[in-house]
């Protein structure tokens, strides 16, 4: 069975090819990805306008691509899969209308995929796939969370960020920096000439007795110090983002050595944007390494938005009951969407 899946959720657009392989793991033929990090740089975040336009613009010729590179057409695709939520409702609107037009005019059935069960089985991607049941860390520019993974569409919510997400912490700390967007990579790049020990910011809710996360008192501290060194921030700048990031990554694995304590597992998956930080993987597989815990994440260059990690979690989803694909293509999305309610019904289109 090819699954086509198609990622249109905030500013990258992205195309895939999967194909199923009777009970094994579903294998990636081909994707195609656009980012619109250049087109969002003048205005310092992303325009949810100028976005989904440019999704538009842009799903239509990565298809393409992904056929090409995949020796195939459009007709040997069996399934459309989209991302239905969460995200910006105009850019889930782009790839849920194009991939609805699809199925119909190819009289195939689609499947509308949660963005973050995206990210939480985008590690089967990777030669060294992980097994049920696991912690899995997804870790975003809009998301923090724990969840306790027993197969797919079994998922429970252990813990999540009561405010800033990680992503977020990273990204409104180096704009404060006056670091270019996206923040998050210019500033691990930064701090890696930085003293992680040069400042004591604050750990918010690490010895709080629960698994949630709260990252928006950090960027406040990050805003203080920066504003008590004034003219000094410059020759300071590369301890400062080092002493975030030591702050935002050593909350990440203390929760998550945690939850691995709360459940008794001793597997754990890291998945988002923030899971391809060096520093966050260094000390996570260290502390892991210790305890006898697997570490599992995705390939570098999946752990951004992609449209490789839908058309993957549509065929894990399709080996598990082939009847949530519908030839209903009267499409919606859900913008807000959590992660523990994606039943069969929701994941309909």
């Amino acid at each position: 069975m090819q699954v086509l899946g198609i990622e249109s959720s905030c500013d990258e657009t992205g195309v895939a090819l999967v194909e199923t392989q009777g009970n094994g793991l579903p294998r990636l033929r081909a994707h195609a990805l656009h980012s619109q990090i250049a087109m969002h740089q003048a205005y310092g975040g992303v325009v949810p306008e100028l976005a989904s336009r440019d999704h538009i613009r842009r799903v239509l010729p990565l298809a393409e691509e992904v056929f090409a590179r995949a020796g195939a057409t459009a007709a040997d695709v069996d399934v459309v899969a989209f991302t239905r939520g969460p995200g910006l409702a105009g850019a889930l609107l782009v790839g849920a209308g194009v991939a609805c037009a699809l199925a119909m005019a190819l009289d195939r059935p689609v499947l509308g995929v949660h963005h973050l069960e995206g990210h939480l089985l985008s590690p089967f991607l990777s030669a060294d796939a992980p097994e049920f049941p696991f912690v899995a860390l997804l870790v975003s520019g809009g998301h923090t969370q724990l969840m306790r993974v027993d197969g797919v569409g079994a998922y429970a919510l252990l813990g999540e960020t009561i405010d800033d997400a990680a992503g977020e912490a990273f990204d409104k700390s180096a704009k404060l920096l006056g670091l270019p967007y996206p923040g998050g990579p210019w500033l691990a790049k930064l701090a890696e000439g930085g003293n992680a020990e040069a400042f004591k910011l604050p750990r918010p809710l690490l010895h709080s007795g629960n698994l949630d996360f709260s990252f928006a008192g950090l960027k406040t501290a990050v805003l203080t110090q920066a504003k008590k060194l004034g003219g000094d921030l410059e020759a300071r700048k590369a301890d400062l983002a080092a002493s975030t990031q030591a702050a935002i990554v050593e909350v990440l694995v203390k929760k998550s050595l945690a939850a691995l304590d709360a459940t008794g597992l001793h597997r754990i998956v890291v998945a988002g944007g923030v899971g391809a930080n060096r520093l966050l993987r260094a000390q996570l597989d260290a502390a892991c390494a210790r305890r006898g815990v697997r570490v599992h994440y995705p390939k570098l260059h999946l752990c951004t938005d992609n449209g490789a990690m839908i058309a993957m979690a549509a065929a894990m989803r399709l080996q598990a009951g082939p009847q949530q694909a519908v030839r209903d293509y009267g499409f919606g999305v859900l913008p807000r969407w959590p992660l523990d309610a994606t039943d069969g019904a929701a994941l309909q289109a």
